[in-house]
């Protein structure tokens, strides 16, 4: 029997607008108010599927244009243009163009004012993806700090996900 495929309270355009950072800020606001209904995460996940040029089957959003997903190589990190970072286990980071900014003038042209560094005690690191040039993520770390590694499902959870989505 077919599990029943949950509702979510918000329209597939509107979950479109979000993810695409479309949305206005008045619906934002409401839906950031809300509690997360039921439906939402397989609503945002099967839009994220539709807008990506390849098959495999995203399992899970990591970051904008970056997912954890499944296909014949196994669960891997993929981005929108296709690179695959390699398995989810391992920090797709490591994968990645990294530029490190630790130079004081080129780190003001991105901080001013209060908001400005000190590079004796912060550089910017940028991770940038090896086939399009777009750059995923930054992280703003002291010198010789380790490369994070943000997000790491359990095998339980990707497995949950995985036999929800099909």
């Amino acid at each position: 029997m077919a599990a029943e495929k949950k509702k979510t309270a918000w329209p597939k355009d509107v979950l479109k607008d979000l993810v695409e950072g479309k949305l206005d800020s008045d619906t934002l606001l409401a839906m950031q108010r809300a509690p997360k209904e039921d439906g939402r995460f397989e609503a945002i996940v099967e839009i994220e599927q539709e807008r990506v040029p390849w098959s495999d089957r995203i399992l899970v959003p990591i970051g904008e244009g970056l997912y954890i997903v499944e296909n014949d190589r196994g669960r891997v990190v993929k981005h929108i243009c296709g690179h695959e970072f390699g398995n989810y286990k391992v920090n797709w980071k490591l994968s990645a163009l990294i530029y490190e900014r630790d130079n004081l003038e080129k780190l003001q042209e991105l901080y001013r004012g209060p908001r400005a560094c000190n590079p004796d005690w912060m550089v910017l690191r940028e991770y940038i993806c090896p086939k399009c040039g777009t750059m995923l993520e930054t992280e703003p770390v002291p010198p010789a700090y380790p490369i994070l590694f943000n997000f790491l499902p359990d095998e339980e959870a990707l497995d949950e996900i995985s036999r929800s989505l099909r």
